[in-house]
Formats: C-alpha cells, sequence, structure tokens
C-alpha cells in the first residue's frame, strides 16, 4: 500500500512516516501543498493524510484539485483546525475522515487502516484466497489456520498478490505499490521477496507462479479429478 502524508511539521511527518513504514506500507512526504499536488498528479496512492494549514496551497485546495481531476483516493484530514465549519468544509470537498491535533498516534494508525480496508476490500478486514488469511486490520496471515511469520516488506509482497490474486501482477505494479521515491529496490530484491513467501507457503495448494516475461500469478493448485 501506497501512502501520501502532506504535513509542514517534519517532527509530526517523520513520526508518522515511521509508524506506516514499520508495518510495510510505502510512504512518501511533502511539505506543502504544492508540493503535494504534484506528487498527486504524478504517482498513484491509497491513502493520503491531509494536513490544513499547509504553506503555498492549503490542504482544501489539494483536495478539491484532487477530487476535481476525478482521483477517488481515501483522504483523511489531519489539522489543528477544530471549528465544526472547517469539518464540514473538508467532508464537503470529499475528505473521508477527519481527526484534530492533537491526537493519539494509535487512533489515526487506526482510521488509516479503516480507510485503507474501505478502499481496497470493502467493508471486510480480511483477504482470502483458499487456505490463505490475511487480516488487514492486524496485520497477520494465517495459511490452512496457521500462523505465517512474515517481514512487514514480505506481507506487504503478499498483499498486493492477493488484492490481484488469480491476475497477472508484473514486477513494475509491485516496485510501484512497495516503495517510496527515496528507495532504489530492484527486481533482485523482488525476486528474494518472491522466494520467501513461496518457502513459507510450502506444502500447501496456495503458489506464486513466475509467468516468464510478464510476472507472477498468485494461484491455488486443483487437485486432479
Amino acid at each position: 500500500m501506497r501512502v501520501l502524508i502532506v504535513e509542514d511539521d517534519p517532527t509530526l511527518a517523520d513520526g508518522l512516516n515511521h509508524s506506516l513504514s514499520k508495518v510495510g506500507y510505502a510512504v512518501d512526504c511533502a511539505r506543502h501543498g504544492e508540493e503535494a499536488d504534484a506528487m498527486l498528479v504524478g504517482q498513484t496512492y491509497d491513502l493520503v493524510i491531509l494536513d490544513l494549514g499547509l504553506p503555498k496551497l492549503n490542504g482544501f485546495e489539494v483536495l478539491s484539485r484532487l477530487r476535481r481531476r476525478g482521483s477517488q483516493v481515501p483522504v483523511l484530514i489531519l489539522t489543528a483546525r477544530d471549528a465544526v465549519q472547517d469539518r464540514v468544509k473538508g467532508l464537503d470537498l470529499g475528505a473521508d475522515d477527519y481527526i484534530v491535533k492533537p491526537f493519539e498516534l494509535a487512533e489515526l494508525e487506526a482510521r488509516a487502516r479503516a480507510l485503507l480496508r474501505r478502499g481496497q476490500f470493502g467493508a471486510s478486514a480480511q483477504l482470502s484466497f483458499g487456505q490463505l488469511t490475511l487480516d488487514t486490520a492486524g496485520r497477520r496471515v494465517t495459511l490452512a489456520g496457521q500462523a505465517l511469520e512474515l517481514s512487514a516488506r514480505e506481507l506487504a509482497v503478499l498483499e498486493i498478490f492477493m488484492l490481484r490474486a488469480g491476475k497477472v501482477v508484473n514486477k513494475e505494479h509491485i516496485l510501484e505499490r512497495l516503495c517510496n521515491w527515496d528507495e532504489d529496490i530492484g527486481d533482485n530484491a523482488i525476486e528474494v521477496y518472491v522466494h520467501r513467501l513461496r518457502k513459507k507457503m510450502e506444502p500447501s495448494d496456495i503458489r506464486i507462479r513466475t509467468i516468464r516475461g510478464l510476472g507472477y500469478l498468485l494461484e491455488q493448485i486443483q487437485e486432479p479429478a
């Protein structure tokens, strides 16, 4: 999952970046509204955490431009403005949720997870494919009822595959969803993560098959009749 944090307070932005990166999200940060607007034009995100009191271009205008372009990416407004009219304005412009500073980090993380689930999975907190289940809220994976111990990056790769189960996923798509702008992860790293996932899913009926020249396919092996 790819998240954009738009926040001009470097301490807060760095704290949110660290917290979300720790659980496997790819996180980019913008320090002012014009930078955020340019990033939202050039990149696809799964969630935007947007401060209102931004330099150069305020959060309301960033949100308004985003929705005028037709983007439906979930937006969580993060602001020190607690007046009802500001909350109403933000929601009317297309925000999906609103949290007022100061806030507890655990609450913001929970709201972010809820918006990511809503945007990707509907109301359910779980993704399932055969005997493989991913709890997107708890960031836990089970296979045939047994817990799989995955690193944050391995879990993020598996989540990408499960979102497109039964369809070919190319390396470019994985890199785009997995890495922020500051990271330089090559094809070899993707191959390592896939190899580790394959080993951990053996000997189940779920496999990640390489489709030469195209990418990878998460599939369920059918037993012969």
